[in-house]
């Protein structure tokens, strides 16, 4: 029996580690499990797109629509499923190749015929404006930019050439050439710009283009201030290259002869220096060892 009562401790003592360790190896492996992936299909929609680059003004033809999964979160605003329903429909914005074909690019159902009319803002008109490669910029013009008309005419008023900007910030619709004959007969190229302007702008811009001769200047897409201007005449060009006058210089000026102040004669007073102190002499014994020696110092 006294065996017994010194084995059962460590038996229990065993028990009790096992345990724990038991207990802990699965705490450890809970812990360090990595965590379950939920996978989540995600639901793609077909949407249609412009199969090729598709300028503003185009009437959609089947070649030009093709269809491209979009994820049911991702959808664009104003898409289409079905792409028959879109043929026929007048584009009024540029879109790329794969660029969803939304319903704020397309034209309203009612219109029929594409080109310039389809993009036109209600409430403003379309007026065309003969040009050549120096109006145009060397052909940088495009549609989609915005210039300013520049006109020089002569004025009425007193006869002399000027130079205005009439129009600011107009929109470019399209441009374009034209084969047109000349009073000999001749055929030549003729460029056209196609400007999107107000009833009254287009008023201007037809005098303009009649009775004078018209410039186009390209301005920034994102420059809307606008300038005023009092427009250029030869003389107001000639003088701005014109050095400045110079002023005449002015006579001196008499300067009158201040009177003599008789001043009363200077004072002056001697000072006494105090006398030098007298040096004093005196004599120091050295000795050194055995030797005797003198030095004298003056103070």
């Amino acid at each position: 029996m006294g065996k017994w009562k010194g084995i059962i401790p460590i038996v229990v003592a065993l028990l009790i580690a096992a345990g724990g360790s038991l207990f802990l190896y699965r705490w450890l492996q809970v812990k360090t499990k990595p965590p379950e992936v939920v996978k989540v299909e995600a639901k793609a929609v077909p949407v249609a797109v412009a199969a090729v680059n598709i300028p503003w003004g185009t009437k959609l033809k089947g070649n030009m629509i093709k269809k491209m999964p979009y994820l049911s979160e991702s959808l664009p605003t104003g898409y289409s499923s079905d792409g028959d329903k879109l043929q026929g429909r007048v584009v009024i914005a540029t879109l790329r190749q794969n660029e969803p074909i939304t319903e704020v690019k397309l034209a309203p159902t009612s219109v029929a015929v594409g080109g310039v009319s389809a993009i036109i803002t209600p409430g403003k008109r379309a007026i065309a404006v003969k040009g050549d490669k120096v109006i145009g910029l060397s052909g940088f013009i495009l549609p989609g930019n915005f210039v300013d008309v520049l006109v020089t005419w002569t004025d009425p008023r007193t006869k002399t050439e000027v130079t205005k900007t009439v129009l600011e910030r107009i929109p470019v619709l399209a441009t374009g050439t034209e084969i047109e004959e000349d009073d000999k007969g001749d055929t030549a190229p003729v460029d056209v710009y196609t400007l999107e302007v107000t009833p009254e702008q287009a008023e201007k811009l037809a005098l303009a283009a009649t009775r004078g001769t018209i410039q186009f200047a390209l301005r920034n897409v994102t420059d809307t201030e606008a300038v005023l201007t009092r427009g250029a005449t030869i003389s107001g060009t000639l003088d701005s290259f014109r050095a400045p006058e110079s002023s005449p210089t002015p006579a001196p000026k008499a300067v009158k002869k201040q009177p003599k102040v008789r001043r009363s004669p200077k004072v002056v007073r001697k000072t006494t220096t105090p006398p030098k102190p007298k040096k004093r002499f005196f004599t120091v014994e050295i000795i050194q060892g055995d030797k005797l020696s003198k030095q004298e110092f003056v103070m």
